[in-house]
Parts: C-alpha cells; structure tokens; sequence
C-alpha cells in the first residue's frame, strides 16, 4: 500500500504526532500543583543539582509522565489489535473484560499473598487480563452463529462487572479495600521508576511485536477467508496477537489501574488520520495514546488543585461520548 492517506504522506504525519507528543510532555512537566518554571524542569533533566524543586521533577512528576506516555501507548495498542482482530470497533481492552480481569486478579493476589512483590502483581494481572477476556470470547461464542460485535461488547460487560464485584468482594472479605482501591481507581500517582523498570520492557516488547505482525493484522482486520488464502497461519498470529494484548493490558492495569475508553478512542482518531493499513495505524496509536494519556493526566492533576482528579474519571468523560457516537453510527465514525 501507498505510504500515502490522502495529500499527506505517512512520514509528515508521523512527523506531526511526535512534534505533539513532546509538546504534551513539556506542558505536563511543567503544570502542576507545584510551580516550576522552564527553567527547573531543564536543570532536572540535564544536570545532577540538587534542590527540592529539580527532586520533585525527577522522582515524581518525570516518572509519572514517563509512565502516562508507555500506559497510553500500550492501552491505544491493544485496542487496535482487538478491532483488528475481531472486526470489533467497539473492541477496547477495559470493555471486553482485560482490565477487570486482571483488577480481580490483583486483589486476590494482594489478598492471598501479602508479600508478593511488583513483579509478582505483574504476572497476576497478565494471568487475570487472558482469563477475564478467555470468559468473554467463551460465552460470545456459545451461541450459534459466532462473534458478534454487539454480543462481545455485552458478554464483556456482564464479565467486568462480575470480575469487578470479585475484586470489591475479596477487599471488603479481607479488609484491603483501600489497597485495592489505590491499585485499580486508575491513577499515575503512585509511579516510580522502579516500577518502570519492571513495567516499560514488557510493554516496548509488546508494540515491537505488534509492529512486526501489522501486514497480518491488516490482513486479517479485511476478512478471515482472505488471511488463509493468502496463505497466512491465522490461528498462530491470532495466538500471538492475544499474549500481546493481554502483556500491553496487564502491564497498564499493574501501573495504574483499570482504564476505559482510551483503548476504544485512539484507534478510531488514528485510523481517520492514517487509513486502515495497521503498518501505520499500530505506530500513530501509540504516540497519539501516549499524548492523550499525558492530556489526562495534566488534566486530573490541575482541575482540582491542589487534589487530584481520578485519570479514569477524566478519561471516562471525554470516552464515554464517543463511545456512544460510535455505537450509533455503527462503528462507522472514523473507519
């Protein structure tokens, strides 16, 4: 296919996106309750000073950005790949079941292994993000006729709000509800950079993997019955496709919580700025997610200063409208 979407080549749009994202990331450095100038935020990032000012910078705001970024990217990623994959445009990770999964997964982990370490809550979510959309896919598929994507979407709102009772449940039963509140309310507060350590090479492995199936999601995004004449071993890519989503919505409920909406919007924003090839679509979503879910969070941050918004409260409002808009257009809205 032609690198090419209308006038604009690929490459300039690219182009424009990053410009975007580093325009987002400077304004987000430097908004806050905490007043810094241009200034600080410079010194923070390119000596060794000591301060108070140049210390907050580096240990709380700068790894908050720096995981908003990964977490957008990875949630707009593994959004695509669910449309992709099941010819879903209403598909998103936080409604058909991964992140609820895997918040329930997290609290029984929290509650029956008090010790567990960042690592261990990791692989948790990841086991609790396949499980929940395991039950999800399972019960769409009872029915004859196969996948539907209005069947998905409400088998994955019965199952989240089943795994989310779980998750309520096992905090109240074992009197950790606020420990699973902080964990799941959907926050960037927490993040640090041993976090990130953990969390980042899972989700960079994640997009790379993405990136190099995109021809085949492309593919297999058109029609099945083309893939297999085309020669493609679609039960295989479709297998990897999945452990990459359930890697890129494990990793984002493990740092931040459960998020709505953000993995059902970029896709649709990307692939009426890119087209529907996925060699495009896959890169544009992760700087555009990225630069949303810094928008976010700059946002939870200064509306209510000096307290915090929820990031999920904020993604939900500006979400839930073109979720609905979507729905009434029949998924058309920007495909």
């Amino acid at each position: 296919m032609d690198k090419k979407t209308g006038r604009i080549p690929f490459t300039y749009k690219m182009l424009a996106a990053l410009l975007l994202l580093i325009a987002v990331f400077v304004l987000a450095m430097l908004v806050g309750a905490a007043d810094v100038s241009a200034r600080d935020v410079w010194m923070a990032l390119t000596s060794k000073s000591a301060g108070e000012k140049l210390s907050m910078i580096r240990e709380i705001r700068l790894p908050r950005e720096v995981a908003a970024i990964f977490v957008g990217a990875a949630l707009a990623v593994a959004g695509a790949i669910m449309q992709g994959m099941t010819r879903n445009p209403l598909a998103d990770p936080g409604l058909l079941g991964l992140t609820a999964g895997a918040n329930a997964a997290l609290a029984v982990t929290l509650a029956l292994l008090t010790s567990v370490n960042y690592f261990g809550l990791m692989i948790a979510c990841f086991i609790g993000a396949a499980a929940g959309a395991a039950l999800v896919f399972g019960i769409s598929s009872v029915k004859r006729g196969g996948f539907s994507p209005l069947r998905i979407v409400l088998a994955g709102a019965a199952i989240s709000a089943f795994l989310n009772a779980v998750a309520d449940g096992v905090g109240i039963t074992f009197k950790i509800s606020k420990s699973v509140s902080m964990w799941t309310s959907g926050g960037l507060i927490g993040a640090n950079w041993s976090q990130l350590q953990v969390i980042v090479p899972f989700i960079v492995a994640g997009i790379i993997v993405a990136m190099l199936l995109s021809k085949q999601l492309t593919i297999l995004s058109l029609s099945e019955e083309v893939a297999v004449g085309l020669g493609q071993k679609t039960a295989r890519i479709k297998a990897i496709l999945f452990v990459v989503t359930f890697l890129l919505a494990g990793a984002s409920v493990a740092l931040v919580g459960s998020l709505t909406f953000l993995g059902l919007m970029i896709p649709h924003i990307v692939r009426a700025i890119v087209g529907t090839d996925y060699r495009f679509a896959i890169p544009m979503a992760a700087v555009m997610g990225g630069a949303f879910m810094m928008i976010a969070d700059t946002l939870a941050r200064t509306i209510t200063a000096p307290y915090e918004a929820p990031v999920a409260a904020i993604v939900a409002v500006l979400g839930l409208p073109f979720f609905l808009v979507i729905a009434r257009k029949g998924g058309q809205a920007s495909s």
